[in-house]
């Protein structure tokens, strides 16, 4: 794909992991975390402030998510806006899920959930499904593997409670940070104390990501760490299932 504008830096056709059916995936620019799994590291540095989004920029953008409407409508799929986080770039990001919505497009927003709720309400309000990760509760934990405090997005997914929304929770699973007994119960209990959530789907860890940071000349914070053996995947899910959420492996 060729480059669209500094807001968007990939576009992923086929996807099949980024929500329901066959999916055309968009990659925003920028993201407030730096999460040490990130698997795009690319899409972690900011460019300059959100400025309105050009309309030549967006009929192009949708008329390349209009090139699959057909795998679309025959698996049950649309569009998922990813990145980075695509709540860096709010005019352009609802100027494509309107823009979708008017097609009946089907529209995932992938996102970590740290923005202001000021921008995250309209656009959750507009996409028809929300990809939404709950990564670490503990805040310094949060901090020392994401940059950022834990406190926007537990407050926002609290609020996201409190709508007619749909929200499907995802948990990367990453070995020596996620994947602790502290950290799954103190999921466990927010979720049951403080949300109606009970599904969670259970993202394992890959190291896809490993050539981009070598061809960025950067460290990868994961150089170590190997994907979960299946065996312990399937006992995080039976430890999720028999707290009573219905559990999945996978997006």
């Amino acid at each position: 794909m060729k480059d669209y504008s500094p807001e968007v830096f990939r576009i992923q056709r086929y996807s099949i992991h980024d929500g329901p059916g066959i999916r055309t995936t968009l990659f925003f620019q920028g993201c407030p975390l730096s999460c040490a799994w990130c698997h795009n590291p690319e899409s972690q540095p900011m460019i300059k402030e959100n400025a309105p989004a050009s309309q030549s920029l967006v009929h192009e953008l949708v008329r390349e998510i209009e090139k699959d409407l057909i795998y679309f409508d025959e698996s049950g799929g649309g569009v998922t806006f990813s990145g980075g986080e695509p709540l860096c770039r709010p005019d352009l990001l609802m100027a494509l899920l309107e823009a979708c919505r008017e097609r009946q497009i089907h529209t995932c927003l992938d996102t970590s959930g740290y923005a202001t709720f000021t921008i995250l309400e309209p656009a959750v309000r507009a996409a028809s499904l929300v990809l939404y990760d709950i990564k670490i509760i503990e805040e310094k934990l949060h901090r020392a593997f994401t940059g950022k405090s834990s406190g926007p997005v537990l407050e926002n997914l609290e609020k996201l409670n409190n709508l007619d929304i749909p929200v499907r929770l995802r948990f990367p699973l990453i070995p020596s940070m996620t994947d602790t007994p502290e950290n799954i119960e103190a999921i466990m209990t927010f979720l049951k104390d403080r949300t109606q959530y009970r599904d969670i789907h259970i993202l394992p860890f890959h190291n896809t990501g490993e050539g981009k940071y070598r061809s960025m000349g950067r460290d990868n914070p994961t150089n170590n760490i190997r994907p979960p053996e299946p065996s312990l995947v399937a006992a995080v899910a039976r430890q999720f299932t028999d707290h009573g959420f219905n559990t999945h492996i996978g997006g």
